[in-house]
């Protein structure tokens, strides 16, 4: 062996010999040309389980399975491998015992020197394991490919490192709306909306996943369609030894979940504004009651005071200032049992078009120029079934508080349409029923509101006006109002573009009233006799000489069954007078009803400051009950108990009610365009509300804000009419009446004040007197009565 030289033939033959005899990894055996095993080593027998006796001679083939040894596969590896020179395939082979096992096989030609064939080598590795584990890939990918083509609630797809689809499954044909065709080779930002992809919203997703190894989000993405989904997007980045070689990006249509959300988290708003809304309500309610009770016992008895201390001017002036806070007073109150959905609502069935075009004039003026005012009405407008005047009152407060809102001037759009709310929309409204509405929505193009004052814009007392502007209870009235009458109220704001209010009021199929303002009138009288059932002594006695003032025989109660005791004692009664809250076990409603079994032509009026749903159900008065609530003027209380018991021979109007000391002669024809008035009042809001008044009927007043203005404005220019306020700082009404008549004997005067002018004045020119606060209706009428020819007008003197 040493004597070789290796680099001989004979060397290398020894050589390869012994490597095949040692080794034990490789079945290394050499063939005949026909294919017969010549030699055999150590490899084969531990692979394939033959020992070299057993085996040399044999043939090759019975390495073969036989099905392949039947199809004739061992002549076509011979074949190959003299034809190539060298033939390599994996396949299975069996062993002595039978089992078979998965094979590398290299099988290479052997040639003499003169190229003839003389056998070949063949050499045989055990990959079974490695077979196994390539299997066990295939089988995972093609379940993977299987699991993957198979979701339809996800869209699971590849992109390559720059962003293009490599793969598509059913779940993103089904939710993006592509066929794999039409879609593999696109970039996938095509599935972002403009903006986003504008905004490189896609592109930083990537870059995401590349540098962290996975983004994940939720946002909009786009369908083949153009319809827009909420998607839960998650992208991973793939790597192949550290190598970026695509993404794996997964998207869920999130959009009913997303819904749900919204949802629930609107129910749970809803549920808890209702109920902060009922708290506020019943707390406001309950304050709102005992604070009339209050009111009514300072407006009586400052009436009653004033008809018989109020003739001296200091007093006069004194006690008007009171009753006009006890006015202010009530009104407040009137919106906080407005808002707790406890006001006792007169609904009758109207026809809303009607209504909004009789506010047109008064809308105007009260917006003023700077405002344009457009109404909309949608053809075939349905009915409704609501309080006439109190649907009025919430136009009007959502018009100021738009105009408000407008402090440059701006558009005010008051729509009127039809309206059907669903299913859906009512689900997370807990006191909204699905049905047909009218809807009615007051649209300004003002400042707007945040979405933090949004949330608390039906909060009774809340304002973002500054302190003295406002009572923050405009919207709450609303609100409440809306709520009493069946229906839904909807705020829509964006900070500087305007607000939307829409009221949805419920629609009636019953045929519209046409409702008509009340009459202006004198303080009524009687002399009927009313039994006055009040346990608030204190109010009672008020009452009590209130009505006898006014000319009535007055019986009186504590409580109802004291009343009941009256009722039965066989005295005449025309007219019972209860509060409807009162203690004891009877209640006012039972006490009524057995009073008028007793007395069948008895007459019932209620009274009180919170009816706690006595003669109030579903926020509407009960059929035939007739409510005067408090707190109630002089004047009020004489209209109601009049209206209540009818007409009477004895019926007379009080000479002091409307103040007006002009004669009965034939009414002249009125012509408010060409009358010339000055108007005269130091506190500009009394100032600019007169005005307005006048402007509505059709008179365009000339302003003076004190007494010198005015004597200038006369010695300026001549008027038909003086219109001024009594008391005023720098001079009274009366001194500058008399001023007035020396620059301009013909003029007329008119006294506007909160108190009475006493009846010992003596003028010596003609005068009327107004009696603050007075309606639209009594103006009109004391400028007529101004209007006369002075010899049917009163002379002080005569």
């Amino acid at each position: 062996m040493n004597d070789l030289n290796p680099q001989s033939a004979d060397f290398r033959s020894v050589w390869l010999r012994l490597w095949t005899e040692s080794t034990h990894d490789y079945s290394i055996f050499a063939l005949s040309p026909q294919g017969i095993v010549l030699t055999w080593n150590p490899g084969g027998e531990r692979i394939q389980g033959y020992q070299s006796e057993e085996i040399v001679g044999q043939p090759f083939s019975i390495f073969y399975p036989e099905t392949e040894r039947a199809s004739g596969a061992p002549k076509a590896a011979l074949r190959a491998a003299a034809d190539s020179g060298r033939y390599v395939v994996e396949g299975w082979r069996v062993r002595k015992d039978g089992t078979t096992f998965w094979a590398n096989v290299v099988m290479t030609a052997l040639r003499d020197r003169q190229g003839q064939l003389i056998g070949f080598g063949k050499v045989i590795q055990d990959v079974s394991d490695k077979k196994a584990a390539h299997d066990a890939v295939l089988r995972s990918e093609r379940s993977f490919r299987l699991l993957v083509q198979g979701v339809t609630d996800y869209a699971i797809f590849m992109l390559s490192p720059d962003g293009h689809i490599t793969s598509w499954n059913s779940g993103a044909r089904r939710i993006k709306g592509y066929t794999e065709r039409e879609i593999v080779g696109s970039h996938f930002s095509r599935f972002y909306t403009p903006e986003d992809v504008a905004a490189g919203v896609p592109f930083q997703g990537l870059e995401t996943a590349r540098r962290e190894g996975r983004f994940e989000a939720e946002g909009w993405r786009v369908r083949r369609d153009g319809s827009c989904f909420w998607a839960h997007v998650v992208i991973d980045a793939i790597r192949e030894d550290g190598d970026l070689v695509g993404f794996a990006k997964v998207t869920r249509d999130i959009t009913e979940r997303r819904r749900a959300g919204e949802l629930l988290e609107q129910t749970q708003r809803a549920l808890f504004q209702a109920q902060k809304m009922e708290a506020l309500g019943k707390l406001t309610g309950g304050v709102a009651h005992d604070f009339n009770n209050v009111l009514q016992l300072l407006r009586g008895n400052l009436e009653l005071l004033e008809s018989r201390h109020g003739r001296d001017v200091w007093s006069a002036e004194r006690l008007g200032n009171a009753i006009d806070a006890v006015d202010r007073g009530a009104k407040l109150a009137s919106q906080l049992l407005a808002f707790g959905r406890q006001q006792p609502l007169a609904p009758v069935v109207i026809n809303p078009a009607r209504q909004l075009h009789a506010l047109d004039d008064l809308l105007r003026r009260a917006l003023g120029e700077t405002i344009e005012i457009e109404s909309v009405v949608a053809g075939g407008l349905w009915n409704t079934d609501v309080d006439p005047h109190q649907l009025e009152n919430v136009i009007l407060n959502l018009a100021i508080n738009a105009r408000d809102a407008m402090p440059d001037g701006g558009k005010l759009t008051l729509e009127l349409a039809n309206a059907t709310l669903d299913d859906e929309y009512v689900s997370s409204l807990d006191d909204v029923s699905p049905g047909q509405y009218v809807m009615l929505a007051v649209t300004d193009s003002g400042t707007g509101m945040s979405q933090k004052v949004m949330e608390r814009a039906f909060d009774p007392f809340f304002s973002t006006k500054a302190e003295g502007q406002g009572t923050g209870l405009g919207l709450s009235m609303a609100y409440g109002f809306v709520k009493q009458s069946g229906g839904h109220i909807r705020l829509y704001s964006e900070v500087g573009e305007g607000t939307t209010v829409r009221i949805y009021l419920p629609r009636s199929t019953g045929t519209a009233v046409e409702t008509k303002a009340r009459a202006a009138g004198g303080l009524k009288h009687g002399n009927e006799t009313i039994l006055v059932v009040e346990d608030d002594l204190k109010v009672q006695s008020t009452v009590v000489e209130l009505l006898t003032g006014l000319g009535y025989s007055v019986l009186k109660a504590n409580d109802a069954e004291q009343a009941l005791t009256v009722v039965a004692s066989g005295v005449h009664i025309d007219l019972l007078f209860t509060d409807v809250v009162m203690p004891g076990a009877l209640r006012s409603p039972e006490m009524a009803r057995r009073a008028v079994e007793i007395l069948p032509g008895l007459k019932v009026l209620y009274t009180s400051g919170y009816t706690q749903n006595a003669i109030v159900h579903g926020g509407r008065l009960d059929p035939g009950v007739e409510l005067l609530s408090k707190p109630y003027s002089r004047q009020q209380l004489a209209f109601k108990v009049r209206q209540v018991l009818g007409t009477s021979r004895t019926e007379a109007t009080e000479p002091g009610a409307d103040e007006s000391h002009t004669g009965d002669g034939a009414e002249p024809v009125w012509c408010p365009e060409s009358v010339r008035i000055l108007v005269v009042e130091d506190d500009a809001a009394s100032l600019d509300a007169t005005c307005e008044l006048l402007m509505l009927l059709r008179i365009n007043p000339q302003r003076a804000e004190n007494a010198a203005v005015a004597l200038n404005a006369l010695e300026a220019d001549d008027f038909d009419i003086l219109f001024t306020d009594v008391v005023m700082p720098d001079m009274s009404g009366i001194e500058l009446a008399r001023r007035a008549l020396g620059i301009r004997p013909e003029l007329r005067v008119i006294f506007a004040s909160g108190n009475a002018i006493p009846d010992h004045e003596r003028f010596a020119f003609s005068w009327s007197a107004l009696r603050k606060p007075y309606t639209l209706d009594q103006l009109r009428i004391a400028l007529q009565s101004a209007n006369k020819p002075r010899a049917e007008r009163h002379a002080g003197d005569g």
